[in-house]
């Protein structure tokens, strides 16, 4: 583990945190790309699942492994660079804590509306980014679904909002780079969804940053982070294309998905 103390702590978290970088752009621009352009041409749901289990295994340990690493090795730092981040933000909790349940009622409205609206005109799903192959199109993937969610939630946000930020503050020491860079990182990886995916998922990435900030437990943003991805690959599908009611076993072919139907 790191040591503030130690003189050699900031080469060698640079180097470090260079050979972290390169894996993630390396990933990012040879892999995720690739597979995401094979994957809106897949046309079955057991190619489409092999995928999707793909994308599991491999955040596991690209991705909450590497946060856990990065922990153990930069794991000093989390605690003075939150509260360097927090002494920028003189805000009562209690308003935090407001504002974040606000935050939560609103969200849950605008998606109410948005299912209610889309079931009218399924080609209006509102989506951050171009996301729209990815969402399932029946029971088996929708479990797939439910595990990406949670997965993202949980690797990606200690990564992005708590270890990367603590390697990148070892490294330079500079509070504002601790936050800046992951939260650009974090945007970038989502280059695969269309520049509207980039910005998209960074300010998202910055409203996850505020959250851990402003309450100081990763938990939350962890929360909000899957309960968003859980609204795109779980709620949207079931609620607007009924893709729950869909065995996947006895349709392998995927088709256009369509607004559910009612029935009585």
């Amino acid at each position: 583990m790191l040591d503030p103390s130690w003189p050699w702590t900031p080469l060698v978290a640079w180097v470090l945190l260079a050979a972290l970088l390169a894996l993630l752009v390396v990933r990012t621009a040879l892999k995720d790309r690739r597979e995401y352009r094979r994957f809106t041409r897949y046309r079955t749901t057991l190619k489409r699942q092999a995928m999707m289990r793909k994308w599991l295994l491999d955040s596991l340990w690209s991705i909450g492994g590497v946060a856990v690493v990065v922990l153990v090795v930069a794991g000093r730092f989390v605690a003075p660079l939150l509260a360097e981040l927090q002494s920028w933000l003189p805000i009562d909790p209690g308003l935090v804590w407001g504002i974040i349940s606000g935050g939560a009622v609103a969200l849950a409205v605008l998606t109410i509306v948005g299912i209610h609206s889309a079931r009218h005109s399924p080609d209006d799903v509102a989506t951050i980014g171009d996301i729209a192959a990815m969402l399932p199109r029946n029971r088996q993937e929708l479990r797939l679904g439910w595990l990406l969610s949670i997965n993202a939630g949980v690797s990606e946000e200690l990564l992005f909002r708590l270890a990367l930020p603590a390697l990148v503050f070892a490294a330079t020491g500079s509070a504002a780079v601790a936050v800046i860079v992951p939260l650009l990182l974090f945007g970038a990886l989502h280059v695969y969804q269309g520049v509207a995916g980039v910005v998209g998922t960074t300010v998202v990435g910055g409203v996850l940053a505020a959250s851990y900030i402003a309450t100081g437990s990763i938990v939350v943003p962890i929360l909000l982070h899957a309960l968003f991805d859980l609204r795109s690959l779980v709620l949207i599908p079931t609620a607007v294309y009924g893709a729950h009611r869909i065995d996947g076993r006895e349709h392998k072919f995927i088709a256009r998905p369509r607004a559910a139907t009612r029935t009585s």
